[in-house]
């Protein structure tokens, strides 16, 4: 569409007046900020866990990291402008933050995707042989994994949109915030690289974990007392799969109706879709709660952190496994 034919059809182009009352109105807000308070400080919590204890800098740890810092992002500078969006049925704040806006929902999709990803990885490696895990996958390996991870999603997403014209080339109407829509072959290698191959990825490993898991949980019961050690350690391992394996099944359950619905194209309108995208953003809300209902860890750091216990200059070499 050129700049004549945009003209035209943006003439008659306006935001729809509000149909709720006040009182829906303003508690259509106060539950939009509720969620984003509970994303934003729901993450920051497991952000400073992770970082100031040093019982918790394992690889595994560093992965949640990653999960939480790209979900803070999204409370941060996602969650409000979409709330907003969908509360008032018209995008109020220009053009430039609309470019902002949808890539970095793009950019923190791709990352929290590719994370997940790692995470299933790194349980796959610790319960199908400990020893190697143990050995060969070190902190140092897996910051360098999830650098890649956040520095590939970044090219990605900006070649797609800068092939697709939607930085300098494809302006809509007032009112409105769009992604110029790929093309086939571009959206099969979107869906084939953000959901295909990664639920594939994912899928396959947690059912190997599932299997290791239940052959450790038959050679637990036959462990003597004089293996204690060792059982608890295959419980702790056991646990975080599980644990991990929850956060997983969860951003699938919140990710692939989005995808499916943006696969059925025209036959769902973009109100639609947006309402289903709030079931992925509730992704970032959701994570923090895992965590605090299964890992006694973050209870007990998020105590310590609220009660500002912290501050004491020990405090980082408490043990709070």
């Amino acid at each position: 569409m050129n700049l004549t034919e945009l003209n035209r059809s943006c003439e008659h182009f306006s935001c729809p007046e509000r149909s709720v009352s006040p009182a829906v109105y303003i508690l259509l807000y106060v539950c939009s900020a509720a969620v984003v308070l509970l994303t934003v400080c729901g993450n920051l919590l497991v952000i400073i866990s992770v970082c100031y204890f040093k019982q918790l800098h394992t690889p595994t740890n560093m992965l949640v990291l990653s999960l939480a810092a790209s979900d803070l992002l999204v409370g941060l500078f996602v969650m409000p402008f979409h709330f907003t969006w969908l509360i008032e049925s018209c995008w109020m704040f220009g053009h430039v933050f609309c470019i902002l806006y949808n890539f970095m929902s793009f950019q923190l999709t791709s990352v929290s995707v590719g994370n997940v990803v790692l995470i299933a990885l790194d349980r796959y490696i610790a319960l199908s042989n400990p020893f190697l895990y143990l050995m060969d996958v070190t902190s140092t390996i897996v910051r360098t994994l999830i650098c890649l991870a956040w520095v590939f999603s970044f090219i990605y997403n900006f070649v797609f949109f800068y092939i697709n014209g939607n930085f300098t080339g494809f302006s809509p109407c007032p009112g409105e915030c769009l992604v110029e829509a790929f093309d086939d072959l571009g959206s099969l290698i979107d869906l084939m690289f953000i959901i295909v191959i990664p639920t594939g990825l994912m899928l396959i490993l947690y059912f190997q974990v599932f299997v290791i898991a239940r052959r450790h949980a038959n050679a637990i019961r036959e462990l003597t007392r004089n293996f204690k050690n060792v059982s608890d350690e295959m419980k702790s391992e056991r646990k975080a799969a599980k644990v991990l394996g929850i956060v997983v099944f969860v951003f699938l359950a919140c990710l692939v109706p989005y995808y499916v619905c943006t696969l059925m194209g025209k036959v769902t309108s973009s109100y639609i879709v947006n309402n289903i995208l709030i079931l992925f953003f509730l992704n970032s809300s959701i994570n923090p709660i895992i965590y605090a209902l299964f890992y006694t860890w973050f209870q007990k750091c998020t105590k310590m952190i609220l009660t500002c216990k912290i501050l004491h200059t020990d405090c980082s070499f408490v043990n709070v496994l």
